[in-house]
């Protein structure tokens, strides 16, 4: 068995998305940029889990930790396409002005023998992991042999869909009790009860091509129901809206003397992560 030092020379040579402690003082290097802690999941002891778009299986291991009976982790996209090749691609797209062919993911730059799925293997071993691998394509794979978990993790994935009632729906088919969605999301201040989905085409979303709609909280929730969840909790929301100090709202206030309203104050966008529970 290696040494807490030799196993972290070792993890240390995998390119990490999750940051996963794998005891002994081990740490992997992760760069995602999700919320990292275990308070997104819901209660998963004695319950089933599937986890869609895995990766390096970070929340499969801590469902597995939380005393989850089973946990499936599933995975395509991060598991069989060449990042490297891809992300040389999208460069030439860029300099060229032009938007990349995303069918070449599976075709030109796809590679069987699962390079990204090296961190999540890695990370198995060391922990003594008995999750469940699939590689599968979640949005267009027949759903019925994967069976139905009680609780299904959709991490990181939905705004990376065309199609997001859809696939929300097929979320719903395999959910048994509760799904945890989390999500690059958007709060338009002084719009905030508003169902409203950013469309970005292109690199506008952290210059990743692969990024499509972008839903506020009130739109989260709207999707949901629309899926055919009967409820929605929000886990994590928007960040409190900018402070207008007491100087400037008497400086709106006088700026309406003698009937000349205010000029109207842009419209601030913030993104950022979003998490809710969608209850079967």
């Amino acid at each position: 068995m290696p040494s807490p030092q030799e196993l972290q020379s070792q993890a240390d040579e995998i390119l990490w998305y999750h940051t996963i402690d794998l005891g002994q003082g081990v740490v992997t290097k992760g760069m995602g940029v999700q919320p990292t802690g275990s308070e997104i999941l819901p209660d998963v002891a004695g319950r089933s889990v599937l986890d869609i778009g895995a990766w390096d299986g970070k929340f499969s291991f801590l469902a597995e930790k939380g005393g989850a009976t089973s946990v499936t982790a599933l995975d395509h996209y991060a598991w069989g396409v060449d990042i490297g090749a891809r992300t040389v691609y999208w460069q030439e797209c860029q300099a060229n002005g032009t938007l990349p062919d995303h069918s070449r993911d599976v075709t030109d730059f796809w590679q069987p023998d699962l390079p990204g799925q090296r961190g999540f293997n890695f990370a198995k071993a060391a922990l003594g992991s008995k999750v469940k691998a699939v590689v599968d394509d979640f949005a267009i794979m027949d759903l019925e042999p994967l069976g139905h978990f009680d609780v299904t993790l959709y991490l990181g994935v939905l705004y990376h869909m065309k199609e997001p009632v859809t696939c929300l729906e097929r979320v719903r088919s395999v959910t048994n009790e509760v799904a945890v969605i989390e999500t690059e999301a958007l709060q338009i201040c002084g719009l905030d009860d508003l169902s409203l989905l950013q469309f970005h085409v292109g690199d506008t979303l952290r210059t990743d091509y692969g990024n499509w709609y972008v839903p506020t909280l009130p739109a989260l929730r709207d999707l949901c129901l629309a899926a055919g969840f009967s409820s929605v909790k929000t886990i994590h929301g928007p960040p409190p809206a900018p402070v207008v100090p007491p100087e400037g709202r008497r400086a709106q206030l006088g700026r309406t003397v003698g009937a000349i309203p205010p000029a109207s104050p842009p419209i601030a966008l913030q993104p950022y992560r979003a998490i809710v529970h969608a209850y079967v």
